[in-house]
């Protein structure tokens, strides 16, 4: 990617996003109040709410109504009110999206998508340009209207897309920042850690040609990660003058007590749900989750950049309070991946799910919620398409890349039909 190239693009993106936001400004306010774009954990409307509490003096944590991170509060109180003057905030959000794109560009560059340490693809030519794969980000409407909906959840794939970047091209003390960030403003990121590290110890024994200790280099980055992550904390605490933070924060994404619908899966089983069973099934579902890291790593763990972008998959269908923007980060990362598409079978099956879901969902919540004329059910059953969609995309890319492995390791068996026993 040239630097004009780069610019052009940049500019087009920053161009399309201003423009909306100017040319229609009731838009940003719209999209906010959208389920499908803005979550209790997400929604700039409740940042607000947070941010007038904060400089008035009040704990923001008080109302229960904030349930984000703390370090949100001087960033934000120190822009204009984003109801008289929107610039400023307009262009922090459309700065974050172009400096996901960069990074973004910067995973693709490194070329660990096709090619690591320890595995090459024997389709390792077929790949798109950064620039190629930053526009499908840039350009994705998805990404556009998490953008213009101001949601928080564009910083927490800005630090996703960060470490995972800085991860592959062996920087640690930038990977180990961005990372305890992500984790710090969502939680569930903290899980890339051990597929991250992976891809880092590769990078830096390609770049050195000599392999660390596994050991001391695990230690090390895994302490680093701790410390990091302990400074946020204690920054957020010192900050609000108590620890009450966590479960206004972290414990509602534990515990679920706010069952505002989304495009999860989680809040109308947690509805039908008696109490006396709820302890249990949130183990069962975060313990489901969870369990996808380990098996990921272990069996895909010569190509650990495809097993964290699989978990970002992961957590836009299986997390507790999931939007279109985690969606978006996905779905921006499966072009890095550009010589598995060959391999995949129910790519038509799952566009048109995501297509269907995408349209029809609108539609069926305001039946729901302003028209009158349907219930709960309707909604709750595109949001199970919307999932199915991108649960085939999940599968079928995970298919493809064992695959993939089998061909190189077995190329007798290179074109015929596997099956699995």
């Amino acid at each position: 990617m040239s630097p004009r190239q780069k610019l052009l693009l940049f500019g087009a993106a920053a161009a399309v996003r201003l423009s909306l936001f100017a040319v229609f400004p009731a838009l940003p306010a719209l999209l906010a109040g959208r389920v499908e774009v803005s979550t209790p954990v997400t929604s700039f409307k409740r940042l607000q709410e947070g941010v007038f509490l904060y400089t008035h003096n009040v704990s923001p944590y008080d109302g229960g109504v904030y349930h984000q991170a703390p370090l949100f509060l001087p960033l934000f109180s120190l822009l204009p009110n984003p109801s008289t003057l929107p610039l400023p905030t307009n262009l922090l959000y459309a700065l974050v999206d172009l400096l996901s794109a960069n990074s973004i560009a910067q995973i693709a560059d490194s070329g660990q998508n096709v090619a690591t340490r320890l595995f090459t693809s024997s389709r390792k030519d077929s790949r798109w340009s950064s620039l190629a794969i930053a526009a499908g980000f840039l350009l994705n409407p998805f990404t556009i209207a998490t953008c213009l909906a101001r949601s928080t959840s564009s910083f927490t794939s800005l630090f996703i897309l960060t470490a995972i970047a800085k991860a592959s091209h062996g920087a640690s003390i930038t990977f180990v920042l961005a990372l305890s960030f992500a984790a710090y403003l969502s939680m569930h990121p903290i899980l890339l850690f051990p597929p991250l590290l992976i891809l880092l110890y590769d990078t830096r024994a390609l770049k050195t040609n000599t392999k660390p200790n596994v050991w001391s280099f695990t230690m090390l980055h895994t302490l680093g990660f701790a410390a990091a992550m302990g400074a946020l904390l204690s920054a957020s605490a010192f900050m609000t003058g108590s620890w009450d933070f966590l479960g206004a924060t972290y414990g509602v994404r534990l515990l679920l007590p706010d069952l505002t619908p989304n495009v999860g899966l989680w809040w109308y089983f947690f509805i039908e749900m008696f109490d006396s069973f709820r302890e249990f099934f949130l183990g069962v579902f975060w313990l489901h989750a969870a369990s996808y890291m380990p098996g990921l790593t272990i069996r895909l763990h010569k190509q650990p950049l495809f097993v964290a972008c699989t978990l970002t998959g992961v957590f836009a269908i299986f997390t507790p309070y999931p939007s279109i923007a985690d969606a978006a980060l996905y779905l921006s990362l499966v072009p890095l991946f550009r010589h598995l598409f060959p391999l995949m079978r129910y790519t038509f099956m799952a566009s048109a799910a995501i297509l269907y879901a995408s349209v029809l969902g609108p539609a069926f919540y305001h039946l729901w919620v302003y028209a009158g004329s349907g219930n709960a059910n309707f909604f709750y059953a595109i949001t199970l398409v919307w999932s199915l969609g991108l649960s085939i995309i999940l599968g079928d890319f995970i298919f493809a890349a064992l695959r993939d492995e089998l061909d190189v390791d077995r190329p007798e068996l290179q074109g015929k039909e596997v099956k699995r026993i």
